[in-house]
């Protein structure tokens, strides 16, 4: 485990240290719909490089949330499915979504982005007055 926080349940935190690393979350949403090969679930995350996508498979084999099984050919096809473990993940998945409408909801998404200007307007205003020499 990363990190020990006294006060929050074990378990519950050795689920945030997977879900913490970038992309695990939306490769084992992806799988929930079954078993995807290599490019498919490229193409449903199309953002992530071919490069990450194989490490994040690779760890989330490790953890034994998925399981990569290879196809007889020809042509030989490798493709990804979750096991028991990583199939407990819908019920999260559904429950981050409703958290997620609610953040939607009340502008969470940006909202920090859209307050920093002004906070550092705010801060650079007095700076900028002390600045200028006084006109008497």
């Amino acid at each position: 485990m990363k990190h020990a926080c006294q006060h929050l349940c074990e378990k519950f935190q050795t689920a945030m240290d997977v879900l913490a690393k970038p992309w695990n979350g939306l490769i084992i949403a992806t799988l929930e719909e079954g078993a995807l090969r290599f490019g498919e679930i490229g193409e449903r995350i199309d953002a992530i490089s071919d490069r990450m996508l194989s490490s994040r498979l690779k760890e989330l084999e490790a953890l034994g949330l998925v399981v990569r099984r290879v196809l007889p050919g020809p042509p030989v096809r490798v493709e990804y499915e979750l096991t028991d473990a990583g199939r407990g993940f819908g019920e999260v998945s559904q429950a981050i979504s409703r958290w997620g409408e609610r953040l939607a909801v009340h502008g969470a998404r940006g909202g920090a982005k859209r307050a920093a200007p002004a906070a550092r307007a705010a801060r650079q205003e007095p700076a900028a007055k002390r600045a200028r020499p006084s006109s008497t």
